[in-house]
């Protein structure tokens, strides 16, 4: 696993890198996603650790998925994502264990992360609809699940796969005595 300040510091340049290539402000930015202007400059600068709801927040006002706020701007992209170089990211909150399996830099519209839960944390992310639209799948590797998406409440047991739109506030919760691992599958739809 990287250590914190490395992970800290290419979230930073990946957030810088993508509000440049919007033309975007930090003011114009904290406007779009509904973070502070200060904490998006702790965040640009490296200075902060934030949370997985932040980052959510974040990636949905840069039209992004969430795993590609840990991407190295500088690194060539490779087919062949080496488990030794897959970025993992530890939520300082919930203490939820995010692995970015995909290649970094891939083209591909689909994105493969794998999460360990720990026992009975919850993430909520208030963000809705993503333009461009964002598909989830969650496949239970270990453990239960318990998720609402929108009105819509599941219960997920191992080898359960639940799929959906990443179009209303969706609530992660693990509500057993052990960590619980899934894997997650995002398919970022092309712009209309």
């Amino acid at each position: 696993m990287k250590d914190d300040s490395s992970i800290n510091g290419r979230i930073a340049q990946q957030v810088r890198l993508l509000r440049s290539e919007r033309g975007l402000s930090l003011d114009a930015l904290s406007n779009q996603c509904g973070v502070s202007r200060s904490m998006l400059s702790l965040i640009e600068r490296g200075e902060t650790s934030p949370t997985a709801v932040v980052l959510d927040k974040l990636a949905a006002g840069l039209g992004v998925p969430l795993a590609s706020l840990f991407d190295d701007p500088a690194r060539k992209s490779e087919p062949v994502a080496r488990c030794a170089d897959q970025v993992v990211w530890q939520d300082p909150h919930s203490g939820y264990l995010r692995r970015n399996v995909s290649p970094e830099g891939s083209q591909s519209p689909t994105r493969i992360v794998d999460v360990t839960f720990p026992p009975r944390a919850r993430v909520t992310y208030e963000a809705g609809a993503r333009t461009p639209a964002v598909l989830q799948q969650i496949w239970m590797l270990e453990g239960r699940m318990e998720i609402v998406h929108g009105a819509d409440a599941y219960l997920l047991e191992t080898g359960d796969c639940l799929a959906m739109q990443l179009d209303a506030p969706v609530s992660f919760y693990n509500p057993g005595d052990a960590p619980a691992r899934y894997a997650v599958v995002l398919t970022t739809l092309a712009r209309s």
